[in-house]
C-alpha cells in the first residue's frame, strides 16, 4: 500500500488564470527543445505604461510635422488586442470566429445595432484581404487607439494633406514602427526598466527547471543585442542561483531575428564575439552557449539535431511566433496572452450571474417552445389540416398572447445580465475570447495555431517539465449536458434581443 506521506506536499493552488491551456496534447516529456521569444513573453511589460510611451512618441513625431493632434491623449480602454482595423472604412471592429462583424466602432464612438448592420450585413473579414488588419499583440495598443482618433479628424476635414482611411493608417503604422525600430524608446526603457517591466521572480525558476531536465533552451527575438541583454539581466539575473547569469539558461540566444522571415527564409549568422555587440560571419555550425544575430529556423533545426514536433515555441505575437512556425516547420506551439488572468478572474466573479442567466435562458427556450406549438396549432385549426388541438381557437389565441407577455418580462429580465456579460473586463469590446455568443475571431486563431496558452512564462514552473498537457473533449451543439452538471444553456448577447 502506497503511503501518501512519501511523496512531496502538493504544489500551492494557482488561481485558474494561471494554468496552461491546451487545445492540442502536449507530452512536454517529448520535447527536447524550448523556443522563446522575450518581449512580452520572457520579459513582461506594464502595457498601458509601454504603449502609452510609443503613443506619445509619435504623436511629437506627428506635432513636429504640423499635424493638428496636440489635443489627443491615450486611452488604453479605447481598443484591445484581437480587434481588426478596417481599412475601408476607417472602423475597427471585433469579429467572431466565423468573420462575421459583432461590435464596430468609427473613430472613438461605437456605431449602433442597426448602423453596424447595414454597413457589415454583408460582409466577412478575411484576414488575407489587405483590407483588414489584426491587432494580434499589445503592441498594436498605442497604434489602434491613435488611428481611431485620427480617423475623427480626418472626417472633420483637418487632416487635408491624407487621401483616406487606408493612407491615414499606413501613416500611423509607419510613425509606431519607427518608434520600435528607433533607439530612443528601447534607451528610455533601458534607462529605467523597473518603470516598465513586470518582474516575474518564477519565470527564472521554470527555465531552471526546463533546462535541467535536460531542455535545450533557445532565446529567438527580434530585438537588438544590447536591449535584450539589458532587459535579461534585469528580468533574471536577481532570481538565479549563485551567481547564475540568464546566458546560462541558453543553449542560443538569437537577437535581431527578423521573424516571422526566420521562419521563412535562409539567411546567415553572425556571431556576437564581445559584450558591446562586435559580430563576425559565423563559420561552421552554432555552438552551445553562444549569442548570434539574424539567421535562420532551418539552421538551428539543422545544428541542434532538433526538428518539428520535437521543439515547443513559446511568444505573444500571432503570426510572428505561432502561426508560422506552426504552418511551416511543424514545431508545436504556445501563446502568452497576458490579459488571460484578468478575464479568468472576470469569469469567475460573474459566475453566478452566468448561472441566473442560463437559467432564465432555460426557461425562454421552454416558452418559445410552447408559442411556436400554439401558433403552429392554431395555423393548423384555421388551415383545417393535421391534427386537431385540444384547444378552441380563442383559447389557443389567449395562451399565444399570455406566452408573449412572459416572454417579454423575461427579456427585460434577461437584457441587463446579458448586456453586464457582453461588458466584462472592457466596456466597449468585452472580453477577449468571446464576440456576443461566440468566440471571437482571436479566440479561433489560438484554437488554431496555439497548441496550449497561458498567461506568463512561470505558468510553465508549476506544470513542471514532465507534463502531459491533454486537450478536452471538443464539444459539439448536439452533445448532451455532463452527466450531473447544468444543462447546456447558451447565453444571449445584449446585440441579440429575444422575439416572441
Amino acid at each position: 500500500m502506497l503511503n501518501a506521506s512519501a511523496f512531496p506536499d502538493p504544489p500551492r493552488e494557482l488561481p485558474r488564470g494561471r494554468g496552461v491551456f491546451c487545445n492540442r496534447t502536449l507530452n512536454f516529456r517529448a520535447l527536447r527543445a524550448i523556443g522563446y521569444d522575450m518581449d512580452y513573453t520572457l520579459v513582461g511589460y506594464r502595457a498601458d505604461v509601454f504603449e502609452r510611451r510609443v503613443y506619445e512618441m509619435v504623436l511629437e513625431s506627428f506635432l513636429a510635422e504640423g499635424w493638428p493632434v496636440e489635443e489627443l491623449v491615450f486611452d488604453p480602454e479605447m481598443v484591445a488586442r484581437g480587434l481588426i482595423i478596417d481599412t475601408e472604412l476607417g472602423n475597427l471592429v471585433k469579429a467572431n470566429r466565423f468573420g462575421f462583424i459583432k461590435r464596430a466602432m468609427h473613430g472613438t464612438q461605437a456605431l449602433d445595432f442597426a448602423t453596424q448592420r447595414d454597413v457589415y450585413t454583408h460582409v466577412l473579414v478575411d484576414l488575407a484581404e489587405d483590407r483588414w488588419v489584426f491587432l494580434n499583440t499589445l503592441f498594436s495598443l498605442s497604434e489602434g487607439c491613435l488611428y481611431a482618433q485620427m480617423v475623427e479628424l480626418l472626417d472633420q476635414g483637418k487632416l487635408p494633406k491624407v487621401r483616406g482611411y487606408e493612407e491615414l493608417y499606413r501613416r500611423v503604422r509607419a510613425k509606431v514602427d519607427a518608434q520600435h525600430l528607433e533607439g530612443k524608446l528601447k534607451a528610455e526603457i533601458a534607462a529605467a526598466p523597473e518603470r516598465f517591466v513586470v518582474l516575474d521572480s518564477e519565470a527564472a525558476l521554470a527555465l531552471l527547471d526546463q533546462r535541467t531536465a535536460g531542455k535545450k533552451l533557445v532565446l529567438i527575438t527580434n530585438s537588438e543585442w544590447s536591449f535584450t541583454q539589458r532587459m535579461m539581466t534585469f528580468a533574471y539575473d536577481p532570481f538565479l542561483p549563485g551567481g547564475m547569469t540568464w546566458r546560462q539558461l541558453f543553449d542560443l540566444v538569437i537577437v535581431s531575428a527578423r521573424k516571422p522571415d526566420f521562419f521563412t527564409e535562409r539567411a546567415l549568422f553572425f556571431e556576437i564575439v564581445t559584450d558591446d555587440g562586435l559580430l563576425r560571419p559565423l563559420v561552421g555550425p552554432l555552438q552551445p552557449g553562444r549569442a548570434y544575430l539574424g539567421g535562420c529556423a532551418a539552421q538551428v533545426e539543422q545544428d541542434l539535431g532538433i526538428s518539428g514536433e520535437q521543439i515547443l515555441y513559446v511568444g505573444d505575437h500571432m503570426f510572428g511566433d505561432v502561426h508560422v512556425s506552426k504552418r511551416l516547420l511543424r514545431w508545436r506551439t504556445a501563446l502568452v496572452l497576458p490579459e488571460l488572468e484578468a478575464e479568468v478572474a472576470a469569469l469567475e466573479s460573474f459566475r453566478d450571474t452566468e448561472l441566473v442567466l442560463a437559467a432564465r435562458m432555460e426557461e425562454k427556450e421552454r416558452l418559445e417552445s410552447q408559442l411556436s406549438q400554439a401558433r403552429i396549432s392554431l395555423q393548423r385549426l384555421r388551415g383545417r389540416y393535421g391534427p386537431a388541438p385540444s384547444l378552441s381557437p380563442a383559447e389557443l389565441e389567449t395562451s399565444i398572447q399570455e406566452l408573449r407577455s412572459r416572454l417579454s418580462a423575461l427579456d427585460a429580465e434577461i437584457a441587463p445580465l446579458a448586456r453586464a456579460s457582453t461588458e466584462l473586463t472592457n466596456s466597449r469590446w468585452g472580453l477577449l475570447t468571446r464576440a456576443g455568443n461566440d468566440k471571437s475571431h482571436l479566440a479561433r486563431q489560438v484554437e488554431r495555431y496555439a497548441d496550449v496558452y497561458t498567461s506568463r512564462v512561470s505558468n510553465f514552473l508549476h506544470a513542471t517539465p514532465f507534463v502531459y498537457l491533454r486537450s478536452p473533449r471538443g464539444s459539439l451543439p448536439h452533445d448532451p449536458s455532463s452527466p450531473g452538471g447544468p444543462p447546456l444553456s447558451p447565453a444571449i448577447s445584449a446585440e441579440e434581443p429575444g422575439e416572441a
